[in-house]
């Protein structure tokens, strides 16, 4: 049985999707998904924007599920120790938020099983999918990387593109994401 640290944004919550629909809704603008691939994230809109969208009340309540990830995370449970792990702490609003969304979304999950903190450098596991590089290079045993548009240049690390290969890289093969 091994221990997994599971990251929450652009990992089992669809950060990407939900700060495009919002910024869409809020400023009047489409922006292309594919204008975020390869920079620095939310250096797309204009400067404070994506703070100011992060420190609304209800913007972390309202993210959506990645999908796949209900299914491979209540699987990987059943199998392994799983750890929600979210650097939560810069957000005031995402702490309240996140725990909800999870017990909402992911009921399977123990509140003793969920872990918001301000580094993740704390974080003990066998494996931790991450979508951050500043979270995995630190980190002690196998990491993992969750591809996101932010990220697409990293090759330090094994990539996992969505929910279906991280149920194959643990060997889930019962699990459809």
């Amino acid at each position: 049985m091994a221990r997994i640290a599971i990251d929450m944004d652009n990992v089992m919550a669809d950060l990407q999707q939900h700060v495009l629909a919002v910024y869409a809704k809020e400023y009047g603008e489409v922006i292309d998904p594919a204008r975020l691939d390869n920079v620095p994230e939310g250096s797309v809109f204009p400067e404070g924007i994506m703070v100011k969208m992060l420190n609304t009340p209800g913007f972390f309540r309202g993210i959506p599920v990645m999908k796949g990830s209900q299914e491979v995370v209540k699987a990987l449970a059943a199998q392994h120790e799983v750890f929600i792990v979210s650097a939560a702490m810069e957000f005031p609003f995402s702490l309240a938020e996140k725990l909800a969304w999870l017990n909402e979304h992911f009921p399977f999950i123990h509140w003793r099983n969920v872990v918001f903190c301000g580094s993740k450098t704390i974080v003990e596991a066998d494996y931790m999918i991450d979508d951050h590089d500043k979270n995995l290079r630190s980190f002690k045993g196998t990491p993992l990387l969750f591809s996101a548009p932010h990220n697409l240049p990293l090759t330090d690390y094994k990539r996992l593109n969505n929910w279906e290969e991280v149920a194959t890289f643990f060997k889930l093969s019962e699990v459809a994401a």
